[in-house]
Order: structure tokens, then sequence, then C-alpha cells
């Protein structure tokens, strides 16, 4: 993947910085906030565990910078990273297709998203905008965590509120605008049993707001200058 993105990046895409970002380990300030976040996963196969340090060290070869901070998800480094980026003037590409990065994407293009896992019927390279964003969560994407505050997340035991999906949070945000100013008009719901949840649960959606919001100011050690590109070298490869 690393050697594909580095040839078939061109022209105004191709980076002049770039880093490889992990987490660290499973425990993060989340799961400190709330102790069953992610809690439900099953421990990584066998076989995969001692790749994780030959992916770190691969990665190091190829002159990338290989990032992972203690306490910190590998989401929140990024989204430190891109929005220093965007905020220094430069166009920000985060490969990845995870839902829970796409908060980050601008409507200017200064942030995107690009997706290179092969997927039936869908292109090699997909690129993630807002109105990929727009398609998958039925709002913009300054309005992502407030309906993943709602409709949670199975994946991530992210608890959310029962009885929310996606399309029902959408709705909800869209006329609201955020989950603080829909908790503060709950008597405006019409369906008594979508009122009650809301009522039931409104720390729920607090709690899934906070776990959802990515961190944007995580204490980097390395600077962005660090990350620029280097020449891969073939010795070291």
């Amino acid at each position: 993947m690393l050697w594909k993105l580095t040839e078939d990046l061109k022209g105004d895409d191709a980076p002049t910085h770039m880093a490889v970002i992990f987490d660290y380990s499973a425990k993060s300030y989340r799961t400190e906030l709330y102790p069953q976040y992610k809690a439900h996963r099953p421990p990584a196969p066998e076989d995969l565990v001692p790749q994780f340090p030959l992916t770190r060290a691969a990665t190091r070869a190829f002159n990338i910078p290989s990032i992972e901070m203690e306490m910190y998800e590998a989401d929140d480094i990024i989204a430190t990273y891109a929005c220093m980026a965007r905020d220094a003037g430069s166009k920000v590409t985060i490969v990845s297709s995870d839902k829970d990065l796409m908060q980050l994407v601008e409507p200017d293009g200064s942030i995107r998203m690009l997706d290179t896992i092969p997927r039936a019927g869908q292109p090699a390279m997909r690129w993630i905008g807002a109105e990929e964003v727009f398609a998958k969560f039925g709002v913009t994407p300054d309005k992502v965590i407030e309906v993943q505050a709602l409709c949670g997340d199975a994946v991530d035991n992210v608890p959310g509120v029962p009885g929310i999906g996606i399309k029902t949070a959408a709705e909800l945000i869209n006329t609201f605008g955020d989950v603080e100013t829909l908790l503060s008009r709950l008597d405006e719901i019409r369906q008594p049993k979508r009122r009650q949840n809301l009522i039931e649960h409104a720390e729920s959606a607090r709690i899934s707001r906070r776990l959802v919001t990515l961190d944007q100011k995580v204490p980097l050690e390395l600077p962005l200058d660090a990350l620029a590109r280097e020449p891969i070298l073939p010795a070291k490869l």
C-alpha cells in the first residue's frame, strides 16, 4: 500500500510530507472516560500480533515516520497533524476509509480522505470529500460528531441513544443543529418513544459525543516539518 501510494499520487496530489500513524495500545483517555469503550473487541489473531513491529519497521524502511503516542488513538494524532497542516495552508490527504475521520473533511478540499481498499464496484482509489460524507451521514462533515453521538457505534461500543440510527439522527441534527440544542428542546419531539429515549439517555449522548470527537490538540513529539518526504533508500528498504 505504501509503495502504491508513492507511485500513484502524482502531480498536485503528490505528498510533500508523509507519515504513518499507529495506535499505541487499546488503552487511551477514552477508556478512562468510558471503560466499556471498545471493550467487546476480541483479541488480535495470534498470527497477526508478530506483524505489528514488522509493519512499523517496514514504514521506517520507506523513510517515512512511524508515529504513535501513549494514551492517544491514531485518529487523534491524524486529526492534529491534518488541522495543523491545513492551518499552514497545505492540502491534506488522509489515507483511510474510517468513518470517524470524516469529521475532519473540509468542504473546500483542504482536508479530504482517500480510500485505497479494493471493493467490488468501486474504483481502486476513491476520494472522500464533503459530498461522500453527506451521502453516508446525511449531514455536512462539521455535524458528523453530532450524528454519531446519537446513533452510537457498535464497532467501538459507543452507546448513543437506543432506537436512533443514522437516518433519524441526521434528521434531528438537521432540524436542531447539535446535540445540546436537541436535548434542550425535547418537548418539540412529537414521537413519544423517541422523546422518552432521548430524555433517559441524554447523558449517554453527551458521553458518546466526547468519545467520537477527535482531539485536534495532541502534544505532538514530531513537528510538521519532520514529516517532509525523504528519498527511499534501496539498501535500507
